[in-house]
Formats: C-alpha cells, structure tokens, sequence
C-alpha cells in the first residue's frame, strides 16, 4: 500500500495551522490543535517554526507568572508586517491597485479611470506597472518590499500558466499577463479570474467565513462563477476558472445562446439602449449612464424597462437553479455593482430558482445579494497571493514556481 509523501503531508499540516491562526487569531496552541484536528506535538513544531519564520507573533495574556495557573496563556496571530502584497482589479472602465499586509489589510489603494477595452494588452500591462510602483511608493515601500502581485479580471484564466484565454476587456486572447508583469516588475505576479478572488474575499472576510462550500455568480458586464468546495477554489485543468456566462442557453425566442448574451449586464444594456432611443431618439445615453437610467425608469414604473431586467433575471435564474441542483451550496451569492442589486433583476432570479428547484432541494440554498466594492476585489487578489505565501500545497491555490520564489523572502522578512 502506499504511503502519503510526507514533505506534502508537512506541508498540507503547515497550511492548516496558519489558516486557523488567519481565522480565527489571536488563538491559542490548544485551541490550533482542537480547530485543525492535529496533535499537540504536531502543533507545537509548526507554530515553532512560524515563530522563527516571523510569519506569526505571540501575544502573553494575564501576569507574567500566575501561580494559581502556572505559565501565562500564549496567543498566536499573523504577523502583519512578515510580507507585502499587491492586489489589482481590471474593470471595462478602471483598473484598482492596492497594497496590503501579511493579514489582508490594505494599506494605501488607488484606481485609475481608463477605459480598459480599447486599449492593447501592452499598453494595460504599461498601466498596471505604472499604477503599481505608484501605490506602492504611496505606502511608503519599495517594489522590492513587495512578495507578490495579483491581477483579477473578467474572463476565461489559465492561473497556472498566467495566461488570460479570453476576456471581454482585452483585444487579444491567449494573453500572458503574469510573464509580463513578472518581467516587468522583478515580482512574482499572477492572475485569476476576479469572480475567484471576490470568492476568496467572501471566505476570509465576508458572510461564508465559516462555510467551506458555496458559490459566488458576478453579474457584471460578463458572468463570472466561483465555485468554493471542501474550502478551495474548484478550477479545471491546468488551472483554467469556468465562466458562467459561456454556459450554452436556450431563449424562450428559439435558437441557441450563450448565457452572457442574454442575462450579463452588456447584453442588458443593448436592449436597453435600443429601447430609449425608440423612444427618445435624440437624448439617447451613453453606455456608461445606460444602465442607471435603466434602473431610474424601471424603478418610476416604465414597464418595458422592468421586463428587460425580469427577463434577464430569469434567465439567470434558470442556471443558478441548476447550479444548485448540481452541488447543493448552502449559499450562493450574487454579486455586482449596479443591475445584481436591482429588485428588478432579483426578485425574478429568485422567484425562477424557487420554481425550478425540485422539492427535495427548496430549502438548500440561501440566495444572497452582496455588492462589492474595490476593497473587496484588493482583499480578494491579497488573499490569493497570501495563499501562495502560505505554501498551499494543492496546486489549485497558485503556480509552484511562485510559491518557490517567494518563500526566500518570507525567511528574509
């Protein structure tokens, strides 16, 4: 019979006992070994080295000597200042940059307004560098203070080779952005899907800290899906994050369709322009303001912009009831800006949901509305870096040769 390898069962130990201090810090050794289900001498060995690593720091609660209780109880949490990471976020409109500490706290963010898709991916790679050195200096560092960089956007990512396949905001395809901004800034960079780090934003900091399993679907002006199982990120081969809005459709109009073609917010505002301008032909909007007056008219009672956005909810719907019959998550959120918010869009999603879900899964699945803001994107990107400072040994989490170049620098700290 074989036999676990046991550098990797060392490693997987290590990962655990670092995120139940993350989690639930400042916590004791006793309490690290009842939370990961280690052994007090297993426990103690890793945290000992942590300690020496600087990547935890004791916190002595009580007297220095209690005579009634012996040795005064030790606490261990993250040590804030062990690493510096730099998260960035690409929007159709903005690129977000932001650096954070050891424990995910963002020290100093910038967002730059740009209109990202007509621009080439050499000239975003150029204002991803430019935004990063700034924000950077801004939080008193050096470039070389920096142990890695994450960039989300939307799109289909190949994570473990930093390539982004496709993307609505990029010209090109096959993009390989990580190389690129590695090169360029002399620091580990990598890129995931956004959907995936706002995903991993919620599991650390948002209302699924406690949940290991459930989904995020990001309606934006694409469809993203994240999917949390067993407390980590579920990608494809070689790394590639699956995007909702590829899923294939059938529209109550016949033919087929892609789901980003007839419930994200671009296909939305196609309609919703070719709406006003039948009706105002002269004071038509512009993108950017579409989709506000959409809401504004929809919300004074215009009728046919309601039934735009019921009827992209519906057909949202129709695949988040899928998603639930297919992993039963105990909850899935929706998130976005402007149209996930809308009572126009949601309540015919969760009205389609509750129709299509068989009885047995009716009461499953909490349905959340959640809208994000850069900060969560920025925590999200740290976090996903953070986890490669970890060492995760799963692969899933980040490319070996990241985690190999960084941990010289997390002794170095």
């Amino acid at each position: 019979m074989k036999t676990a390898d046991p550098e990797l069962m060392r490693a997987i130990n290590r990962f655990h006992v670092m995120d139940a201090i993350r989690r639930f810090g400042p916590v004791s050794r006793v309490e690290i070994s009842q939370l990961t289900e280690l052994s007090a001498t297993t426990v103690s060995a890793i945290t000992a080295a942590l300690l020496d690593d600087r990547l935890i720091i004791p916190l002595q609660v009580g007297a220095v000597r209690d005579a009634g209780r012996g040795r005064p109880r030790v606490m261990l949490k993250l040590n804030p200042g062990a690493a510096h990471v730099v998260g960035v976020k690409l929007a159709p409109d903005q690129i977000s940059v932001g650096v954070t500490n050891f424990c995910a706290d963002v020290l100093r963010s910038l967002a730059l307004p740009v209109r990202i898709d007509r621009q080439t991916a050499s000239v975003i790679a150029d204002l991803v560098e430019d935004g990063v050195r700034r924000c950077v200096s801004d939080a008193g560092l050096d470039i070389a203070d920096i142990s890695g960089v994450c960039v989300g956007l939307p799109g289909v990512v190949e994570r473990a080779a930093g390539v982004c396949r496709q993307s609505p905001i990029l010209q090109e395809r096959d993009v390989p952005f990580g190389d690129d901004l590695t090169h360029r800034l002399g620091v580990p960079a990598s890129i995931d899907s956004d959907v995936n780090l706002v995903t991993l934003a919620e599991h650390w900091f948002g209302q699924t800290r406690d949940l290991n399993d459930f989904l995020v679907v990001n309606v934006e002006r694409s469809l993203g899906l994240g999917i949390l199982h067993n407390g980590e990120l579920f990608r494809g081969a070689n790394g590639l994050s699956p995007d909702l809005g590829d899923l294939m459709v059938r529209p109550p109009g016949g033919g087929d369709a892609r789901l980003a073609d007839v419930a994200s917010e671009a296909s939305v505002l196609i309609e919703a322009e070719a709406l006003m301008r039948d009706r105002e032909p002269d004071s038509a909007p512009q993108t950017g303001r579409a989709m506000t007056l959409l809401l504004q008219r929809a919300a004074g009672g215009d009728k046919r912009c309601a039934r735009v956005l019921a009827a992209a909810g519906e057909a949202l719907g129709f695949a988040v009831a899928n998603l639930i019959t297919l992993f039963a998550p105990p909850k899935v959120i929706i998130s976005g800006r402007a149209m996930a918010t809308s009572e126009y869009f949601i309540e015919p999603l969760r009205k389609t949901v509750a129709h299509l879900l068989p009885p047995s899964l009716a009461d499953v699945s909490d349905i959340i509305v959640r809208e994000w803001s850069d900060g969560n994107w920025l925590q999200g990107a740290a976090a996903m870096t953070l986890r490669d400072l970890y060492g995760a040994p799963w692969g899933t989490t980040g490319p070996a040769p990241i985690r190999e170049a960084l941990a010289p620098q997390i002794g170095e700290s």
